[in-house]
């Protein structure tokens, strides 16, 4: 701006910045909400996530925001209600979206009205009762899972490219405190916990309308405001993939849009300058990433073509087997000996002409336990195009016992190379 104007908009979003500070200083918010009513009042969705993405931008920990987000919500929630939310028709990721927190939301409100009919203290005798209603409720709340992961891995990723990350942060942190209520409430049930059911239950059909609202009225509003028709019709590519909850899409939608160029890995390849990448199904590495990625695989492989020819094995540091550059160009045949080669033609015989698609061995190597797997390379039309060998010795991972579920580096594990 010149001549020292100062932008309503950045100065508006300044003094929202300076409410949220002020209930994280511990400020009662129904004070600020009475004392700001006139600047809250037309607040969306979008103002409320790009406020959210500065604060953290200027250091505010997004647990802090993640801690206090059901607080801001309550403060802007007379405003939320009133905005207007954008159509969508059946097919677009958002209508697919809404559907599926309908029926999730109508799930959650059954479970919190069959806890409520419990009584309080609850009547053990009665929940012994209505013990399989509870569990068939937990079911249908447990499809949430799939309606969390299109978010985190179709939509976050592409909002991400515009620089929001903070608001994304924030709802993945709450779905994993979903997943963790509804994995409680479901191990209370089968053990006929009725204290952790009346416990966790409430919070989780709660946490999980709370998200649904947060989602319809700052997620929903915000992306649709940011992104592109060509961003949605790569969102829309991938769903499928992860499926979906309790409904399926439309098929109204018709985008006349492109895939955005961001989604590297279909068509030719990319890159800028001497940097070339190989388009791949789910993405574009460079050769130097390929090459990287396959000789840091926890796993020996080995490719044989079409031609029975050996085309490739990955130089991986401690391998089970011995290779050298000698055997790449030569017939798979000659490279066991005479007593195997039978068992190898087998194999690949029976890959070819569509008998079998696997074959699989172990056996001792001295303190290993090589498991040494064949599978058949097929393209999309199902012609065979060779075979995949992988070996790994599975000693240690036949060691492993109960959980680690945090990260423990040891002197005798070194962090991955």
């Amino acid at each position: 701006m010149t001549n020292g104007a100062r932008d309503p908009k950045s100065e508006r979003l300044e003094k929202l910045k300076a409410i949220i500070r002020d209930i994280h200083a511990g400020e009662d918010p129904s004070d600020l909400r009475i004392r700001f009513a006139d600047l809250i009042r037309g607040v969306d969705g979008s103002e409320i996530s790009r406020m959210e993405q500065q604060l953290i931008e200027e250091g505010m920990p997004a647990a802090d925001i993640k801690r206090l987000c059901d607080v801001h919500v309550q403060v802007f929630r007379e405003s939320l209600d009133k905005q207007s939310r954008p159509d969508a028709l059946p097919g677009h990721p958002v209508h697919t979206f809404r559907a599926e927190n309908a029926a999730l939301g109508e799930a959650a409100e059954r479970l919190k009205c069959a806890l409520d009919e419990l009584g309080s203290p609850a009547d053990a005798a009665l929940f012994e009762e209505r013990r399989g209603e509870l569990r068939d409720l937990a079911g249908t709340l447990a499809a949430v899972e799939r309606h969390y992961l299109r978010k985190e891995n179709q939509l976050f990723p592409v909002l991400e490219r515009y620089e929001v990350t903070g608001p994304t942060q924030v709802m993945w942190a709450i779905h994993d405190d979903v997943r963790g209520l509804l994995k409680g409430f479901r191990s209370a049930l089968d053990e006929g916990d009725l204290e952790g059911v009346t416990g966790r239950g409430p919070e989780l059909a709660q946490t999980m309308l709370e998200m649904i609202y947060k989602e319809e009225n700052i997620l929903f509003p915000m992306a649709t405001e940011t992104l592109s028709e060509a961003d949605w019709v790569e969102i829309r590519r991938g769903e499928d993939e992860l499926g979906y909850a309790l409904v399926e899409p439309g098929d109204e939608w018709r985008p006349t849009a492109e895939p955005a160029p961001a989604a590297a890995g279909e068509g030719e390849a990319r890159g800028a300058g001497p940097v070339r990448r190989l388009p791949l199904d789910t993405g574009a590495l460079t050769p130097e990433q390929v090459n990287l990625l396959l000789t840091n695989l926890p796993i020996d492989v080995t490719f044989v073509d079409e031609n029975d020819e050996v085309r490739y094995y990955s130089a991986t540091p401690e391998r089970l087997f011995p290779r050298s550059p000698g055997i790449i160009g030569r017939k798979v045949q000659n490279c066991h000996p005479p007593d195997s080669v039978d068992v190898v033609n087998r194999i690949i015989d029976s890959f070819r002409n569509g008998e079998k698609d696997a074959a699989e061995f172990w056996l001792r190597l001295g303190d290993k336990l090589a498991h040494i797997r064949y599978f058949a390379m097929r393209d999309a039309s199902g012609t065979y195009r060779g075979t995949l060998e992988v070996s790994q010795d599975i000693a240690p991972i036949q060691k492993l016992s109960g959980e680690r579920r945090l990260l423990e580096w040891g002197e005798e594990q070194p962090p991955p190379r």
